[in-house]
C-alpha cells in the first residue's frame, strides 16, 4: 500500500501537492494553539488521506476520447505536454531491447523478466522493487481502454519500441478498439543543416511530436490481418531465449548478449588512442562513446553490464567499485 501512496503523491500537480501540506501545516498549528483535539487532528488526517484515494481513483475513471501508448517515460511526458485534456498517455517504463521476453505476457514470464533485471543490470531499488506491480498496472490500464475509444501506438525503427508493439497488440487481441501506429522514423526529420534521423521516440522534441500527430492521427487504422500479424511476431518473440535484441532489416533480431562486446573494446581503444599514455577512463564516458556511436537503440544501462561481463573476463582493469557507471574507471589489459 506504501507503494501506491508514493505513486498518488508523485503524480499531483506542484499546486495540489503544496495546498495538501499547507492543510497539513494548519492542523498541526491548530492543534498546538488552540483547544483541537489530537483526535480531531487524527480524524482530519484520515479524511484528507481518503479525499486522496479517491480523488486519484476518480482522476482513473475520467473518460478520454483517444488513448496513447508509449514506451518510455520522457516520450510520454513530452506528449503529453502537447495533448488535449481529453487525451490520455498510458507509458512503459521499461527497456524491451534488453532482457528476456520468453512468455512475458504470463505470470512466470514477468517474473523471470524482473529476476534477470534484477542480477544483471544496475538499475534503482525501487523501480525493481515495484517493477511488477508497476507493469501489470500499465497492462490492466490498456485492457480497461472503452471500446469505443481509438488507441494510438507510438514507435520508431528500433528493437525496443517494435517489440513492445507487438506484444501490446498482442494484449489488445480480444479488444475491438481501432489501433493506429505512429512510427516516428516514417516521417521526414531535418533541420536548417541536414537531416537527422532519430533512433527511438525519445529523441523527438514535444513540438514534432505534436507535428507529427497532426499527421497522422487521421491514418487508417490497422486492419484485422495486420494485428494478427503482430500478434503472431509476438508470440514467436515470446519463445525465443535471448537477452538482446536488435532491429536488422526492418525485422527484430535475436542476438547472443556479448553481441557488442567487440564494438565495446573497439571504442576503448578508440578513447586510449586519445590519451598520452593508455589510462583509466571514466566507465561512464566510455558508455556514452559506445552509444553515441551505436546504431541500435539499447540504452546505457545494457552496455555498462557488458562492461562489467569484460572486466570479470579479464579484458579490462578497473578502479573503483561497480556498483553504478560513475563509481569506477577502466582501461584495457595489456595485451602479452
Amino acid at each position: 500500500m506504501i507503494h501506491k501512496i508514493k505513486k498518488i503523491v508523485e503524480q499531483l500537480s506542484d499546486q495540489e501537492a503544496k495546498s495538501l501540506l499547507l492543510q497539513h501545516f494548519l492542523r498541526i498549528q491548530m492543534l498546538e494553539e488552540t483547544n483541537y483535539s489530537e483526535d480531531k487532528f487524527i480524524e482530519g488526517m484520515k479524511k484528507e488521506y481518503e479525499e486522496l484515494l479517491k480523488y486519484a481513483s476518480e482522476s482513473k475513471r475520467q473518460p478520454y476520447h483517444k488513448v496513447h501508448i508509449m514506451f518510455g517515460d520522457s516520450p510520454a511526458g513530452s506528449l503529453r505536454i502537447t495533448l488535449p485534456k481529453d487525451e490520455k498517455v498510458i507509458a512503459f517504463s521499461d527497456q524491451f531491447s534488453i532482457g528476456p521476453v520468453n512468455q512475458l505476457h504470463t505470470e512466470k514470464g514477468l517474473e523471470q523478466r524482473k529476476k534477470w533485471l534484477f542480477l544483471h543490470i544496475n538499475l534503482d531499488e525501487q523501480y525493481t522493487h515495484t517493477y511488477i506491480e508497476e507493469f501489470q498496472q500499465t497492462i490492466a490500464e490498456i485492457k480497461n481502454i472503452s471500446e469505443l475509444v481509438p488507441i494510438y501506438i507510438w514507435t520508431a525503427n528500433n528493437a525496443h519500441e517494435q517489440t513492445a508493439v507487438r506484444f501490446v497488440i498482442h494484449a489488445l487481441k480480444d479488444m475491438r478498439n481501432n489501433i493506429r501506429i505512429i512510427n516516428i522514423s516514417q516521417n521526414h526529420w531535418s533541420t536548417e543543416a541536414e537531416e537527422y534521423f532519430p533512433l527511438n521516440t525519445g529523441e523527438v522534441t514535444h513540438e514534432n511530436l505534436k507535428v507529427v500527430y497532426e499527421a497522422n492521427k487521421n491514418i487508417q487504422p490497422l486492419t484485422v490481418q495486420v494485428r494478427n500479424k503482430y500478434a503472431e511476431e509476438w508470440r514467436n518473440l515470446a519463445v525465443t531465449k535471448e537477452v538482446l535484441r536488435i532491429w536488422e532489416n526492418d525485422q527484430i533480431k535475436s542476438v547472443p548478449e556479448n553481441y557488442f562486446d567487440a564494438y565495446i573494446t573497439d571504442r576503448a581503444r578508440h578513447l586510449h588512442n586519445k590519451q598520452t599514455n593508455p589510462d583509466f577512463m571514466k566507465s561512464a564516458r566510455l558508455i556514452g562513446e559506445v552509444i553515441g556511436h551505436l546504431n541500435q537503440y539499447i540504452g546505457d544501462e545494457f552496455i555498462e553490464y557488458r562492461v562489467r561481463k569484460l572486466i570479470l573476463n579479464g579484458v579490462f582493469e578497473i578502479e573503483g567499485v561497480p556498483k553504478a557507471m560513475r563509481f569506477y574507471s577502466v582501461k584495457l589489459k595489456k595485451r602479452s
